[in-house]
């Protein structure tokens, strides 16, 4: 299984996660675990994907998740699960 790490976060809005998941589903990513909170007016949302059947590479949906963001006013990063776990290890 390819994971994958999403991250969302700005100012809360409405529709954000609706967009970012219509995204994923157009593209054929399936959403493992999703995790979201909203502090004050702040939005912050985690999500682990598998991009097994992705029609598009990962460069190509980072390319376009980086456009959404952009669309919506938030910023999303998205990072393959192995260098994610390397970055955060204590």
């Amino acid at each position: 299984m390819k994971k994958t790490i999403i991250t969302v976060i700005g100012k809360d809005t409405v529709g954000i996660i609706a967009k970012v998941c219509t995204y994923l589903a157009e593209q054929n990513i399936n959403i493992l675990d999703i995790s979201q909170t909203i502090v004050q007016e702040y939005f912050n949302m985690m999500m682990i994907v598998d991009m097994n059947s992705a029609a598009k590479g990962f460069g190509a949906v980072q390319e376009d998740l980086d456009k959404l963001g952009e669309e919506i006013g938030v910023a999303i990063k998205c990072q393959h699960e192995d260098i994610f776990q390397m970055m955060h290890r204590v």
